[in-house]
């Protein structure tokens, strides 16, 4: 799968994956950040959104995991801090799974790692007819004051606004082949104990779709992981307060990047 992709800056390199129903873009102030402090960034749009190709039916995250892991290899990228957002945390949750050797930290923000429950399987796939019957706009507005804080929208008109484009502008078939690879996701529950990596965990205080308990669950699940609350922020708090969640980032990075690298096998 040939995924579009920004590669930015140099040095140390950083993966960062969006969550749904978004894109690359949603990483700005992280790429914009993390550049001019001497790293280099990759942010891919996944399979089915953004301006990678499109494939209908259903896209799991073990399919996502191994179009980064195609990406990077083409990049020559063998060693890398990877992080995700929601969907793309448990995408990065995947890919820890299947190629734990080739990860230098982990960032995991605003994302649960539950299998989904029968009623969540059964909304996912509902929501996916929805937008392939009726397209992005609706369920788009639907669900903007749960993407972000409303204070968000009230202060900071512009990430509002942002997130709506990209909502909108995201394929209905990408994104409902998502949404049913989620319904059928595995429970990384029993993974995060076995995770010997650096991991920053992050969730806005305000976050409706993943509040702080679920945050707490992974926190408490991997030795060693720190919490960050971004506060005020919902769902997208890197967008929300990008000044807080970056100065959180720097601080996990300046760690990671002060110890060796894991031994290739």
């Amino acid at each position: 799968m040939e995924l579009s992709f920004d590669d930015q800056g140099a040095g140390e390199p950083v993966v960062l994956v969006h969550g749904h129903p978004f894109d690359r873009s949603m990483w700005r102030p992280q790429v914009e950040h993390l550049t001019a402090a001497g790293l280099r960034v990759i942010t891919p749009d996944l399979r089915g959104y953004g301006r990678s190709p499109v494939v209908p039916g259903v896209t799991g995250l073990d399919v996502f995991a191994a179009d980064l892991a195609e990406l990077l290899d083409r990049l020559g990228v063998d060693r890398f801090v990877l992080g995700g957002l929601s969907m793309g945390g448990q995408i990065v949750l995947e890919c820890y799974r299947l190629f734990p050797h080739r990860i230098r930290g982990l960032l995991l923000a605003d994302t649960f790692a539950e299998a989904e429950t029968a009623e969540g399987r059964a909304d996912r796939n509902a929501q996916a007819d929805r937008l392939l019957r009726e397209g992005m706009a609706g369920y788009a507005t639907e669900v903007l004051s749960k993407m972000v804080a409303p204070r968000t929208i009230r202060e900071q008109p512009e990430v509002a606004a942002h997130v709506l484009r990209m909502m909108n502008a995201a394929p209905p078939e990408g994104a409902a082949a998502a949404l049913r690879g989620r319904a059928e996701r595995p429970d990384y529950l029993p993974l995060l104990p076995t995770i010997t990596a650096p991991t920053l965990v992050v969730v806005g205080s305000a976050d409706e779709f993943t509040p702080i308990r679920d945050a707490r669950t992974i926190q408490q699940g991997i030795p060693d992981a720190p919490l960050v609350i971004i506060d005020g922020a919902g769902h997208l708090p890197n967008l929300e307060r990008p000044a807080e969640f970056n100065a959180a980032l720097d601080r996990f990075l300046s760690v990671v990047f002060a110890r060796p690298g894991p031994v290739p096998r």
